[in-house]
């Protein structure tokens, strides 16, 4: 059945405008104004505006930590994504059994989301060892399966060696192929988390202290430089958190580097490390890279303000806090078995709309930008994905700016028992929101099915030369 929206404010990466949207079947077929449709169901969106559905490009469903498993599967992360304005993700995978081919994780995850997913997603690859038959997988899963990023730790039990980061680089290069990082320097970590532990320093407000902002800039620098050794291979460095990271970033694109992304997440542009003081509600907020300081905050807003990042994503991976096995409980009397991960795919749309259109630190289609077309152009699904042009998806969300959100336990829609961002009043409420065409969201109330999202089968990235 068409449906036509009207009387909204079209908000795209370049405009805000006032015209209309007609939906016929799962593709947009017209945006103008005083569209006229007689068999169409109309849909009055005076007052909202309408963006293109967001896109999360950093999300851990079903993720498998080895002694707890994150909450939110591909069934309740993908409603919870659905109510806050998200119909597309990118999933990073968790490593498999020790040895394993890039195969076995991309079968895992197929089983694990295929048939249950409420919007559409896709796969990042992921390295846990380096072989040349590794490097033929990759290939291989890039052209059959449309997975054309792979993701490498430089911290945890599966990190990489430099020398294993630079075959992986140069062979992304030659495939086209873009390699995200987590950038963080394993060994300084080892080392602090051990003195913290023995010293008696085991509350929560020790684990920012042992991951300083120092490890997260001097693994961004490092991975800055084997790409470039690597023949300016695609880059991408995933939740950059500290102003000490992005000036490394900064230098990079004061020197024309070619071929790099960066990403921020929504946490660390709203949250403080202060969340840490308090010994219990801080193991809420356990995760890595840690929260940061204001001023760390402050320039990451700046930076995007100027366009020197180039996507806002969440990294969401929820543990239990008070119910169930409450796995974040682990860490209580000691931080470091806390598993690392918050939620966040339901809040980040409307958080970007509220902290940074409505308070001026952000135009609304630089909301658009950060939160829809560029992870689209970053991880090759633009312009079916992240954008509102005629052919393609009908992925739409409408904002009410007159409304407001409040973040409390009634908020919550997917596994999740806790926010980080309980409290807070937000300006703006997600109103509808359309996948492919279909409404399976209002007002915060999941109104979809499992299954109704389909896996997405990605292009290249516009850091691997995409003529996207």
């Amino acid at each position: 059945m068409k449906k036509l929206i009207r009387n909204g404010k079209i908000a795209t990466e370049n405009d805000v405008f006032e015209a209309d949207i007609l939906i016929d079947g799962e593709k947009i077929a017209e945006v103008g104004k005083d569209i006229r449709c007689d068999d169409a169901e109309v849909i009055d969106a005076s007052g909202m505006y309408v963006l293109p559905g967001a896109v999360d490009v950093h999300t851990h469903m079903d993720l498998d930590v080895g002694f707890a498993r994150a909450i939110d599967d591909f069934t309740t992360g993908t409603e919870a994504a659905a109510c806050g304005g998200t119909t597309t993700i990118v999933d990073h995978m968790a490593f498999g059994p020790a040895g394993c081919s890039l195969w076995h994780q991309v079968n895992e995850y197929h089983r694990l989301a295929d048939g249950n997913a409420a919007v559409d997603y896709g796969f990042h690859g992921v390295f846990q060892h380096v072989r040349e038959e590794t490097l033929d997988e990759m290939r291989e899963i890039a052209l059959k399966e449309g997975i054309t990023s792979f993701k490498v730790y430089m911290t945890y039990d599966y990190r990489l060696q430099d020398d294993e980061i630079f075959n992986v680089l140069r062979a992304a290069r030659d495939a086209g192929i873009v390699i995200t990082v987590h950038c963080e320097n394993h060994g300084v970590i080892q080392q602090l988390r051990k003195e913290y532990i023995e010293a008696g320093c085991t509350e929560a407000k020790y684990h920012p202290l042992s991951r300083p902002s120092r490890c997260e800039a001097e693994a961004v620098n490092r991975m800055i430089h084997l790409a470039a050794m690597a023949g300016d291979a695609p880059l991408y460095i995933v939740h950059l958190s500290s102003r000490e990271g992005l000036h490394e970033v900064l230098k990079a694109r004061a020197e024309h580097q070619k071929n790099l992304g960066v990403e921020t997440c929504i946490q660390y542009l709203v949250l403080t490390d202060s969340m840490y003081d308090d010994p219990d509600e801080g193991l809420k907020a356990i995760m890595s890279p840690p929260l940061r300081k204001d001023a760390d905050r402050e320039e990451l807003w700046q930076a995007l303000s100027d366009g020197l990042i180039d996507t806002v994503a969440t990294d969401h991976c929820p543990f239990h806090y008070r119910e169930g096995k409450a796995e974040k409980q682990y860490g209580r009397n000691d931080f470091t078995k806390c598993p690392n991960g918050a939620p966040g795919v339901q809040e980040r749309l409307i958080l970007l709309f509220s902290e940074g259109f409505m308070k001026g630190r952000l135009t609304l289609p630089q909301v658009v930008k950060y939160a829809s077309s560029n992870p689209c152009r970053m991880f090759g699904l633009y312009p079916q994905k992240g954008s509102l042009e005629p052919g393609t998806d009908a992925d739409i969300v409408l904002i009410d700016p007159e409304k407001y959100t409040l973040i409390d336990r009634d908020y919550i829609r997917g596994a999740s028992d806790y926010s980080c961002y309980e409290g807070m009043k937000l300006r703006g409420k997600i109103g509808k929101v359309f996948l492919r065409g279909k409404e399976i969201a209002d007002g915060g109330e999941f109104l979809g099915a499992p299954g109704d999202g389909k896996y997405l089968k990605r292009g290249k990235s516009v850091l691997a030369g995409s003529d996207q």
